[in-house]
């Protein structure tokens, strides 16, 4: 017997119920640090502290699973149907050949991206997590713009496994991580 989609042990998850109430705008501190770190105000770290606290919105797409025939036309040819469909979260391919996940700070980049996308907000680790297990090199944010930003390499695994940049007293930045996540630590 084949189990549903969502009950397979293989299954990959992408839940956003931990924001139902959620309007869809921007999280206002990575809204500004994404702008300054585009206008070279901000340091890389910066966005990264925003970004690891901040609600994504991850696009998924349907994808056309099974068909069949069975439903006729007005002209009387068969029609195809779709019997399945799955969603999927939706990857690109650098000209590098390397895969990013695609993640928006609000409806509005998302909708400028691809009015059609459905949108799953997803705290900004998930994100990251989902970009790993699919084998993305990184999480590019609202690449549409007007602020596009990579979270990339050794960076991405660090934020999938909970970690953030914290400013030192000095003005420099390092990783702040819990000691159940500390195997990610250079």
């Amino acid at each position: 017997m084949t189990e549903p989609p969502n009950e397979r042990p293989d299954a990959r998850r992408l839940e956003g119920s931990a924001y139902v109430d959620d309007d869809g705008s921007a999280d206002a501190a990575l809204a500004t640090a994404l702008r300054e770190y585009d206008e070279g105000s901000a340091p890389y770290p910066a966005v990264i502290a925003a970004l690891t606290p901040a609600r994504l919105i991850v696009p998924v797409i349907a994808l056309l699973g099974e068909t069949g025939e069975g439903a006729v036309g007005a002209d009387g040819t068969a029609l195809v149907t779709d019997k399945s469909s799955d969603m999927a979260a939706v990857l690109l391919t650098g000209a590098d050949g390397r895969l990013a996940l695609l993640a928006f700070t609000d409806l509005e980049a998302l909708a400028s991206w691809d009015p059609q996308a459905r949108p799953v907000p997803v705290a900004a680790h998930l994100a990251a997590a989902t970009a790993v297990q699919e084998g993305a090199a990184a999480v590019v944010v609202d690449v549409a713009g007007p602020h596009a930003f990579a979270l990339a390499d050794d960076d991405l695994h660090r934020v999938a496994s909970g970690w953030t940049t914290v400013q030192l007293e000095d003005g420099g930045w390092g990783w702040l991580g819990t000691a159940s996540n500390d195997h990610v630590a250079d």
